[in-house]
């Protein structure tokens, strides 16, 4: 009979375990949760939350709430919504990843330091995403948004330059960036900083060894996972038999067929018991 195994290093990187931990502490003593956009890009995991009473609003809905207990997930927030907060009396409970946190004080440090019209501050990272959103709340939304060497059409490389990136972003790709800035600007004009998660940027090389030794992936994750499409094409990279899934009813028997080593991996925003699942469904469809 075929092995299925699951990748021990998928699954919720720390942040994410801390917010969904807040979040069913708060929920067992209160029965209801509000929380500010999905604590995880994950409907899976967010629906689990939602039966034991956790609320998801987004930035419009905050506005009219008062006197209530809001969660702040892992990808952090503006200061605009502590803001909101303080005054409509809502309680925060602020879930921000400390990497995040971290990152959104250098970004403000420099901000502050450094407010002047010769200076610009540039974000890789995806444009809109909840945590690039906080990012450039540091900066009263002056900070550039690279998502790719395209982007840099709205840089003046007259000025000086300070690149950070979104904490879930490819390390060489960042890299890839900084030497391409590099070639256009002047030495002293640009500085940046590696701000990349090493808990999720090491999670690359261990998938791919996965994705390798496995005759067959099915890669788990939610469709709104930025972190999710990078680690599927790492996957895909390496092992042309990787399937992107979301649900377990998109499990395609036919993948199956033939295989021997058969792995199951996922996201930072994957939750373990969905790929538990996963693996039960395809060792049933095997002994059939």
């Amino acid at each position: 009979m075929a092995k299925v195994e699951i990748d021990n290093n998928s699954g919720f990187c720390n942040g994410v375990v801390r917010a969904i931990q807040a979040a069913e502490k708060e929920l067992e003593k209160s029965g209801q949760l509000y929380c500010l956009g999905d604590i995880v890009h994950n409907s899976n995991e967010v629906e689990r939350l939602r039966s034991k009473g956790l609320v998801t609003i987004n930035h419009d809905q905050l506005r009219e709430l008062h006197n209530v207990k809001v969660l702040l997930r892992a990808h952090g927030e503006p200061p605009e919504t502590y803001r909101i907060a303080q005054e409509n009396n809502i309680e925060i409970i602020d879930a921000t990843c400390p990497v995040v946190l971290q990152l959104q004080r250098k970004i403000k440090k420099s901000y502050d330091t450094r407010n002047d019209s010769n200076h610009q501050i540039l974000i890789y990272g995806k444009v809109g995403h909840a945590e690039v959103n906080g990012l450039v709340g540091q900066t009263n939304g002056e900070a550039i948004v690279l998502e790719n060497p395209d982007d840099l059409v709205k840089v003046d490389f007259d000025k000086s330059i300070t690149l950070y990136s979104q904490t879930t972003k490819s390390v060489e790709h960042f890299a890839e960036m900084v030497q391409i800035i590099k070639k256009r600007t002047e030495p002293d004009n640009f500085e940046w900083h590696d701000t990349i998660c090493r808990q999720v940027a090491n999670r690359i090389p261990n998938i791919r060894e996965f994705a390798r030794n496995h005759d067959v992936v099915l890669f788990v994750c939610g469709k709104k996972s930025s972190n999710g499409k990078v680690l599927y094409e790492e996957c895909r990279s390496v092992n042309e038999h990787t399937h992107l899934v979301s649900d377990i009813e998109e499990l395609n028997p036919a993948w199956l067929e033939g295989k021997c080593n058969i792995g199951i991996c996922g996201a930072t925003s994957t939750p373990r018991w969905l790929m538990a699942q996963f693996q039960e469904r395809i060792e049933a469809i095997l002994a059939q």
